[in-house]
């Protein structure tokens, strides 16, 4: 079930990475529902959009510990 959070909170991302202030509330929600290890991986993920798109480097923030 965790998985299926992790894999709906990509898919989300990906859709909203147009307008950084969306994305980085959808990144809080993330980092307040899933999983350490799973938001490892989200940060990952992120970082790979952030090559796409710069302005998303702001969000980061959020999932420091």
């Amino acid at each position: 079930m965790a998985r299926a959070m992790l894999d709906y909170t990509k898919t989300v991302l990906k859709k909203v990475s147009f307008d950084a202030s969306l994305f980085c509330k959808e990144v809080q929600k993330a980092a307040q529902r899933l999983l350490p290890h799973e938001l490892e991986e989200l940060k990952q993920f992120i970082l790979s959009l952030v090559q796409q798109n710069p302005e998303l480097n702001q969000c980061l923030i959020y999932l420091k510990p």
